[in-house]
């Protein structure tokens, strides 16, 4: 019954990374090359997603049309290219969009792709690596800084291993529009900016002061900004350094409105949301006490190919975070690879009838490993527990969706079974994880005596419409005489998704 490891998809030769950042949106296109990656296309636009939401939550008509548009106009360079060859990606705009669902059906159309939101812990996972990618690998231990339209990631980290890891929830649409939405820098607003920036710092200043990092980099369009700005004056001609950016500051609120501002190197599409990102970043220079920042080109987008070519290799780190959670919950490895087997193996005999591709694999895999999390809380409900440990829990790789997948089939792989178990999943995913659920059931249900000797060969059909045939051999059943009467319990069970199941020994005794 022993299934080898996955055969992974072919690494395609031209791949992409989509940021749907909630100022601007990014797309980067390349090339494999000798085992390297040739940039052959960027293009930004600037989409202001974050200033098209309400006080409900809610982004606007206008808002979501310019997103469209540029989806739309992305999926022209990226649609023709194959499945898994590219990775988009929302942040906190989407995290918080009370109808990002919805934005987000659209939104896969206009691209012609997928479209994960991952958490702020996931980001700046993402953004550690595109500057890590980008930078000489010296061995220093780096603060990393990511000041974006409605979130500040902050990560210290040595090569490509992120250490310590935040996200805030201020950034330069966020600011800007609570403080400054009449475009004037007044006393007033600018004191009201500065001590929310400074409270959403404060619980994690200590952590990161003390973090031991050397060097302090930043990334992406404020601090790129910023640098521009410094440098068309002539204050610095590296790196921000903490004097020139308090002669930024200063020189912003002295032009005392956006009308006013005028900075050498300021471009006129940034100037609306600069006094945002300028004072987000003046509290994290107090905060943490920088002195001086280096300025990287690799940011979210980079280190989303960084990623995505990795998924095509052993370096995987969603493997690695899945096997880091089962050894933290103590998981009984044993029971959870015995279990995977079989899972597996009932997915080859109906994945093509169930149209269940590799992607469903992975999710399977991952869950049998996981589907007994809950137990190091407690065995009552501890398939509820396990649901909230990995609903929750923050996955290195995983974007939300992956994650909710994953903590419905744990939710699901006992007990009571119908579809509004699933009513959470986008709609085109409730049939497949549902299906999967029933190969982990099955699974689960013949493991559940943890057999020495494991389970022999069954066979596992799909008989006719939604009708489950599964065989059995008749001296196993003598063997394990509990198995006929799990079987027919789990039956009942598999009556909640309309699927009729019966098992039978070779010689013909059905049940």
């Amino acid at each position: 019954m022993a299934r080898g490891p996955r055969k992974r998809r072919q690494a395609p030769e031209i791949v992409a990374a989509i940021d749907l950042g909630s100022n601007s949106f990014h797309m980067v296109v390349g090339r494999q090359q000798h085992g390297s990656l040739k940039v052959l296309d960027r293009i930004k636009e600037m989409v202001r997603l974050g200033g098209g939401l309400d006080q409900d939550g809610e982004l606007s008509t206008d808002a979501i049309e310019r997103a469209m548009g540029c989806l739309e106009r992305f999926g022209q360079r990226v649609r023709e290219l194959p499945r898994g060859a590219v990775r988009a990606v929302g942040t906190n705009t989407l995290r918080n969009a009370v109808n990002a669902r919805e934005f987000m059906r659209g939104a896969e159309g206009a691209l012609g792709h997928p479209i994960e939101v991952v958490s702020g812990i996931e980001e700046a996972r993402l953004v550690y690596l595109g500057v890590a990618d980008g930078m000489a690998d010296d061995g220093l231990r780096r603060l990393v800084v990511d000041i974006g339209g409605g979130s500040t990631e902050l990560i210290v980290g040595a090569r490509h291993e992120p250490r310590l890891m935040d996200s805030l929830e201020m950034g330069c649409v966020s600011i800007s529009q609570r403080f400054f939405g009449n475009d004037k820098y007044g006393k007033s607003s600018v004191g009201g900016a500065r001590q929310l920036i400074q409270q959403e710092l404060e619980p994690v200043e200590r952590a990161f002061r003390g973090g031991g990092w050397e060097q302090a980099v930043g990334t992406s369009g404020t601090i790129r900004a910023v640098q521009a700005v410094i440098q068309a004056q002539g204050w610095s001609e590296g790196p921000i350094t903490a004097e020139a950016l308090e002669r930024t500051v200063k020189a912003v609120l002295k032009a005392g409105s956006l009308k006013g501002l005028d900075l050498k190197g300021l471009g006129g599409d940034r100037a609306p949301v600069f006094i945002g990102g300028l004072l987000v970043l003046e509290g994290v220079f107090r905060s943490l006490q920088i002195e001086a920042m280096e300025v990287s080109e690799g940011a979210l987008r980079e280190g989303l190919l960084y990623d995505l070519l990795g998924r095509f290799t052993a370096e995987d780190v969603r493997d690695r975070t899945v096997a880091a959670l089962a050894t933290r919950y103590h998981v009984d490895a044993e029971q959870a690879a015995n279990v995977r087997a079989t899972a597996l193996d009932f997915l080859a005999q109906l994945g093509d009838d169930w149209s269940l591709d590799q992607d469903a694999e992975q999710w399977l895999s991952w869950a049998a490993q996981l589907h007994e999390i809950g137990l190091d809380i407690a065995h009552s409900q501890y398939h509820k527990h396990g649901e909230y440990i990995v609903r929750h829990a923050d996955m290195a790789g995983f974007s939300q969706r992956d994650q909710l997948i994953l903590s419905t089939l744990i939710r699901t792989h006992r007990r009571k079974l119908n579809r509004s178990l699933f009513k959470e999943l986008p709609d085109s995913l409730q049939q497949t994880v549902s299906r999967l659920a029933v190969l982990l059931r099955l699974a689960v249900v013949l493991h559940r005596g943890r057999p020495s000797g494991g389970v022999p060969a069954m066979s596992l059909q799909l008989a006719s419409g939604d009708r489950l045939s599964l065989e059995v051999g008749r001296d196993w059943y003598r063997k394990h005489p509990l198995v006929r009467a799990d079987l027919e319990e789990e039956a009942r069970y598999l009556a909640g998704l309309d699927i009729a199941f019966d098992f039978e020994t070779p010689n013909g005794d059905h049940t």
